[in-house]
């Protein structure tokens, strides 16, 4: 049901041409990736998936909405040359993912598994080692980056002239 709810609010998220509701359904599929983290009992990482993207960059999304524009102003319909170019970018990122795992060589390890505290948590996502998390960390702060460059290009949209 988590699965179901994130896809299916992530493709109306995509699709629809309400900005608002693009928001609304933006939301709702975060907030199934944290359910997801919740149902692993990844009960932090859970935490910080609310916190920084359910909790800060959807209301970032929304207060740039409502600061911009109107809320329920319907988005221009996209020209079908830049949705196939979208759907093969889509799949192109798709297929460079699968392929990645399918090469990838999962070690097996035998070690017992470490507690899950804060302290070691950190220690994982900032270390360098072979089981460190320090790149993808760094790739996730490159995504919080552009979400807010993002916002910025949609508070400086310039409204269209009255006559």
């Amino acid at each position: 049901m988590l699965a179901a709810l994130t896809l299916v609010s992530g493709v109306l998220a995509v699709t629809t041409r309400q900005i608002f509701r693009a928001a609304i359904f933006l939301l709702f599929s975060l907030i199934g990736i944290a359910g997801l983290y919740f149902w692993m009992q990844y009960e932090f990482i859970a935490a910080v998936q609310i916190v920084v993207y359910v909790g800060g960059i959807t209301v970032l999304i929304i207060f740039s909405i409502f600061l911009t524009q109107q809320a329920g102003e319907l988005l221009p319909k996209e020209k079908m040359g830049r949705q196939l170019f979208s759907a093969l970018a889509a799949f192109c990122g798709f297929a460079l993912t699968m392929l990645q795992l399918y090469q990838h060589t999962f070690k097996k390890t035998t070690d017992e598994p470490i507690l899950p505290s804060v302290s070691n948590i950190g220690n994982q996502m900032l270390g360098v080692e072979d089981n460190g998390f320090a790149l993808p960390f760094e790739v996730v702060s490159i995504l919080l980056l552009a979400a807010m460059i993002g916002c910025i290009v949609i508070a400086l949209r310039s409204k269209p002239a009255t006559i």
